[in-house]
């Protein structure tokens, strides 16, 4: 992915042929596979995984692309290693936190179910933020819209400037759990997927993103009004429309794809 986040309420995806993401490699095929066995307890906690050359037998695969896979697990909390004796299943391999693997995110079906569930943090936040906003978060807030506004009409998608508006929101919320969800979000799923269909133009650009605009002043006036209900509301407002945008510009794409 990009270093770049983006934000599910500007469509900025690339869809080929109904898949979002490119074709898992060997590595990412290997982790997955492992990761299965031990979820599903067929690799016990605690227990030794096969050698590297055991794998590599088994798999097929290089020693390295093995290496690369027991890296991989060892930072997702799912195996833990010995020098010179092996690597072994974590102990508490099941029960490892929350995440989301973008490699998983094929379909525009599949984007969308993560982004309902943005769509139940950021409209209850949206609401917290009203109560608790202070001078300083409408200041960042208001700095995040005038440089969306310049960037729109400098003819730019201003992903950015509106990753940075929804951040400052949750920023307001004053618990950091919102703000660390958001960074997840935008930048381990959002940025990989674009769709442009229909955006090409750049007058056609800025009327959509003027759009957009406007639903985020709408969230803004009732965070600075403190309307908390208002808040959620226009925040969830904006966050289905978004959904939409995506699903529109997703059929356009598989439509297009199926004239080629």
């Amino acid at each position: 992915m990009t270093s770049n986040p983006k934000i599910l309420g500007m469509p900025d995806l690339v869809y080929s042929l109904g898949r979002l993401t490119p074709a898992p490699n060997l590595t990412s095929k290997l982790v997955k596979r492992i990761a299965a066995d031990i979820m599903s307890g067929k690799l016990a906690p605690g227990s030794r995984l096969p050698t590297e050359q055991e794998i590599v037998n088994a798999t097929g695969v290089s020693r390295t692309v093995v290496r690369e896979a027991v890296s991989a697990l060892r930072a997702d909390g799912l195996v833990i290693t010995r020098q010179g004796v092996g690597a072994f299943v974590s102990p508490d391999a099941q029960q490892r936190p929350f995440r989301i693997n973008p490699e998983e995110l094929r379909s525009i079906k599949d984007v969308l179910k993560v982004f309902e569930l943005r769509i139940g943090i950021e409209t209850e936040a949206a609401g917290f933020a009203a109560e608790r906003r202070s001078a300083k978060h409408l200041a960042a807030m208001t700095s995040c819209l005038k440089l969306i506004d310049r960037e729109i009409d400098q003819g730019e998608t201003a992903a950015d400037a509106d990753f940075a508006f929804h951040k400052a929101v949750l920023s307001a919320v004053d618990n950091p759990y919102f703000v660390q969800f958001l960074d997840f979000l935008g930048r381990l799923i959002i940025p990989r997927q674009r769709i442009r269909i229909g955006l090409e133009n750049k007058d056609q650009r800025r009327v959509y993103l003027k759009r957009i605009q406007k639903e985020h002043m709408a969230v803004f006036r009732a965070v600075k009004a403190q309307r908390a209900e208002e808040a959620r509301r226009t925040m969830r407002e904006h966050l289905l429309n978004g959904q939409q945008r995506y699903r529109q510009m997703a059929e356009k794409a598989e439509a297009f794809s199926d004239l080629r």
